[in-house]
């Protein structure tokens, strides 16, 4: 089973025909599987890629998808360093 089921099943629909698609908080809590509020928090750190359309977070998914990989890299690297 894919992320589409996963978030279908939350009520959540990304934009499968847009590769480089746009999340907003609510699509990008379900496939973080994080609560809004530690997005929020992220965001107001400077700790994700995010962009503010008006008074709404948007998200570019490509972005997302590549903030993963480096912070997944980073963390391995500080645990190797212990």
């Amino acid at each position: 089973m894919g992320i589409d089921f996963f978030l279908a099943a939350e009520g959540v629909h990304l934009m499968d025909e847009n590769p480089g698609g746009v999340l907003t908080i609510e699509e990008l809590s379900a496939y973080l599987k994080i609560p809004k509020s530690t997005l929020y928090k992220l965001v107001r750190e400077g700790k994700i890629p995010s962009q503010k359309v008006g008074r709404h977070w948007r998200f570019r998914k490509m972005a997302i998808d590549r903030w993963l990989d480096e912070t997944r890299v980073q963390q391995s690297n500080s645990e190797a360093d212990r």
